[in-house]
């Protein structure tokens, strides 16, 4: 009895995906068209399990999509937008070619345009979707937002980007938002949380920015145009949650405050406004103004489950997270003008500080250097000339340092023309047994309200002591070398004239043996090294291949760990003998 005869390649994995060609053909798009759309959908390239199966037995290198995501995007309406946008670019070129002017115009006004809005909302649900979504929305902004207006992105991204990058940093201002702050290679790293959920952004450095040839900046410009609606979208719900008005409007004596005196023009009209929103230093404008009433303690009700100890510690952690907010409430820093300001006024007002600079340096300052009440002047340069009593002068790195620490940092480390401590990364967590520096153990030392600056100066102490008593044992072990010398020439003398007077057998001797006590921790530890390695003799392959996995990622560890402490031991040594040799230098 035949059967229908069974056809290679018709079913299973092979009909799940579609090659790119045959995905453009099928959408009737170009590359450039497919490419922008697949960017705007989120609809990304998969490597099939079985590659020779899907390409119908050939090993040929190709991209594959899912089937699915393609016939979904035959009905996405931006598809018939491209298509309208082809023709409107084959129109305008002949009537450019045909000098028909009025025609041109013509079809400029009724150039065609889409919107992104649906794709957002398509694409995230809920507003929970669209915040963990938002990382590379920012870094992508915050990057576009320092382009130069040249001819490789249009002048409007950059404005547009610039514009949500300042109303999202103002957002963050408001909502005390900030927990860390880190300055690396790239740039600068901020970590925020937003209703519950991190976000972590980068931005560049204010450098001049130099396009690198290899960088294709249409793919990079269509994610932006993405971003860009994704993060009007999320600034508009975040302004809203705090009762402020949206587009962001400063506060009604904050702008007072901001007028140019005498006359002088910071920046074009269009442009003064959002140089001000971008200067950090005025609060904005609320919706409803706040009424001042006495914050009324909420009831805790325990969770299922929940002991009195988690309770307890769920309210300290409440409290800290409080106390960070609030860490440079009540300061006043002014910025010399060699210090980058945006970041550091962000960071300022992120946790209660007020923050100013020179008028000449950028719109926004709110007191001179002057003003008596300033308690923190932020400088970068060797030393200062004219100092004022009273007043703090320290290097930027002080304000990161103590945003990540979430405590005022001693200021002694940090004055002008002082050797900087490291700057460690809030984001790294060391785990047990791995390497941690010693600045980071002081660090931790002082969050617990230790003072290790007391057992830093005792140890110095001690370390000269110690110097001092190595200088006399030196001494002491050169006369003891020479003794044991002596000694030992004697011996062998002695020995020499033994062997040549006697040629006597040695006698033998029977001695009584002794009691040997048997160590019960040790026999302990033997045993249960002896029941770890029958138990690991009794692994399945499988088993045993991924326990030896997991301990040679282990051992490599703690390798690593003693490498990073060997390194550090050594380098303290070398420190400690130069200091000695110029202490002697001194003396001498």
């Amino acid at each position: 009895m035949g059967g229908l005869e069974k056809k290679k390649y018709e079913r299973g994995a092979a009909t799940n995906y579609i090659t790119r060609n045959r995905a453009r053909k099928k959408l009737q798009l170009s590359l450039p068209d497919f490419r922008r759309l697949c960017i705007l959908k989120g609809i990304y390239p998969h490597e099939p399990k079985h590659k020779k199966k899907v390409n119908k037995g050939s090993t040929a290198p190709r991209t594959f999509y899912l089937l699915k995501d393609i016939k979904f995007l035959l009905h996405e309406p931006i598809v018939n937008k491209f298509r309208e946008y082809k023709v409107f670019v084959r129109k305008l070129r002949k009537a450019y070619g045909k000098g028909e002017w009025s025609t041109v115009d013509r079809l400029k006004d009724n150039k065609p345009s889409y919107k992104l809005d649906h794709i957002v909302k398509e694409r995230y649900p809920t507003f929970i979707d669209a915040l963990r979504d938002l990382d590379d929305a920012l870094s992508m902004c915050f990057l576009f937002s320092t382009f130069p207006r040249t001819g490789k992105c249009h002048v409007q991204t950059i404005q547009l980007c610039r514009r949500l990058a300042v109303e999202f940093l103002n957002y963050i201002i408001a909502s005390r938002s900030l927990r860390k702050v880190f300055l690396s290679i790239k740039g600068i790293y901020y970590q925020a949380e937003v209703l519950g959920q991190p976000i972590t952004w980068i931005t560049p450095y204010a450098f001049a920015h130099n396009h690198p040839t290899d960088v294709d900046y249409r793919v990079m410009a269509t994610f932006t145009e993405f971003y860009t609606t994704l993060l009007g979208f999320v600034n508009f719900r975040l302004y809203q949650s705090l009762n402020l008005l949206y587009p962001p409007k400063i506060d009604g004596q904050a702008d007072v405050e901001l007028k140019p005196v005498e006359g002088k023009e910071y920046a074009m009209d269009s442009e003064s406004y959002l140089e001000k929103l971008s200067a950090l230093s005025a609060s904005l404008a609320r919706a409803v103004a706040p009424a001042h009433e006495e914050e009324a303690e909420m009831d805790e009700f325990p969770v299922e489950g929940e002991t009195a100890e988690q309770m307890d510690a769920k309210k300290k952690e409440q409290e800290a997270l409080e106390k960070h907010k609030k860490l440079f409430e009540g300061l006043r820093f002014f910025l010399n003008r060699e210090v980058p300001r945006e970041p550091l006024a962000f960071i300022i007002r992120c946790f209660g500080g007020q923050v100013s600079w020179d008028k000449s340096l950028c719109i926004g300052a709110t007191y001179d250097v002057t003003d008596p009440s300033i308690t923190h002047q932020i400088v970068d340069r060797p030393r200062v000339e004219q100092q004022v009593v009273g007043r703090y002068y320290l290097q930027p790195q002080w304000v990161f340092d103590s945003v990540n620490a979430k405590l005022c940092l001693p200021v002694a480390d940090y004055f002008p023309g002082v050797l900087l401590p490291p700057h460690l990364s809030p984001f790294v967590t060391e785990q047990e047994g791995d390497y941690i520096p010693p600045e980071k153990l002081k660090l931790l030392a002082m969050q617990r309200g230790e003072n290790p600056d007391e057992e830093s100066e005792e140890e110095e102490e001690e370390e000269e002591d110690d110097n001092e008593e190595e200088e006399e044992d030196e001494s002491e072990k050169e006369e003891e070398m020479k003794l044991k010398k002596m000694e030992e020439e004697m011996k062998l003398k002695k020995v020499e004239e033994q062997k040549t007077q006697s040629n006597k057998v040695l006698p033998v001797k029977v001695t009584a043996g002794k009691l040997r006590l048997e160590d019960k921790q040790r026999l302990e530890q033997e045993q249960q090294s002896e029941e770890k390695r029958l138990a690991i003799m009794m692994m399945k392959k499988r088993e045993k291949y991924l326990y030896k996995k997991i301990m040679f990622g282990k051992k490599r560890k703690v390798r690593e760990a003693n490498k990073l402490a060997a390194k550090r031991k050594a380098h303290d040594t070398a420190v400690k003998e130069e200091k000695k040799k110029s202490k002697k230098a001194r003396r001498a």
